[in-house]
Parts: structure tokens; sequence; C-alpha cells
């Protein structure tokens, strides 16, 4: 079955996993998805991910779900940027996620990046998602 919005559909994986109390989920692979998965754990959302070749082009994704005290670190997460509605900022109208505790992944032309990376960096570019 053919995927319209990849990022969108590892977005609702990761809730849904965590909504069952899943220690991990296992997603297809892409260089977008990689690059919010490293985001995701450079912020602390999720514990690790790895990668698994299967040749021939396909690779997978198994993502280490976080959990803290029982409960999820994720919040919320919801996509933002959708494949038919595309959703581009300039850094000063970078939105901020539950009053700067949550974060929003920016794809910028220094490539993905959380909120205020893209704010130290002076750029601006298509929110992703947000993460609370």
């Amino acid at each position: 079955m053919a995927i319209n919005d990849p990022v969108g559909d590892m977005l609702t994986r990761i809730r849904n996993a965590q909504m069952r109390r899943k220690t991990s989920v296992t997603t297809p692979g892409s260089g977008q998805r990689a690059r919010v998965l490293d985001v995701l754990q450079a912020e602390g959302y999720i514990r690790n991910y790895t990668v698994t070749d299967f040749g021939n082009g396909r690779s997978e994704f198994e993502i280490e779900l976080k959990y803290y005290d029982g409960a999820p670190v994720i919040r919320e997460i919801a996509r933002v940027s959708k494949p038919g509605r595309r959703v581009y900022v300039s850094v000063k109208d970078i939105p901020r996620v539950a009053n700067g505790l949550g974060v929003s992944i920016v794809s910028t032309p220094r490539g993905v990046m959380a909120d205020h990376q893209a704010r130290e960096s002076n750029v601006g570019g298509e929110v992703i998602c947000t993460v609370f």
C-alpha cells in the first residue's frame, strides 16, 4: 500500500504505540523520517532508534519509546504541514509549543531542526510537526 504522508504515518505509529504502552515500534525507513527521529532523540522524546537494512533499497526503523513513571514522555504529537497544505514560516513566526515546553520540528535550508535551533540559526522553513 502506498503511503502519501510518510512522516505523518510515522507520527501516528508512535502515537498509537504509546497509547498501547509498547516499548518499541517499527516503521519503514526514509531520509526525512531519520532526520525527524534525530531531532526527537536529541530533544529526549524517544530513547533511540535503530536501522535494519533489507537490501535493494528497503530499510526499517525500530523506535524505542520513552516513558516516565509509567506515562509516555510524548503527551501529544501532531503533524502541522501536510501534503495537502504546506505550512511555511519565517524565523520570527516559528510557533512555540506549550509556552516553550514543547518543540516544533522545522525543515530549513540548513536541515531538519528543533524550533530553538532554527531561531538561533536565524532560518525559517516548513513546520513538520509539534511535540509536547
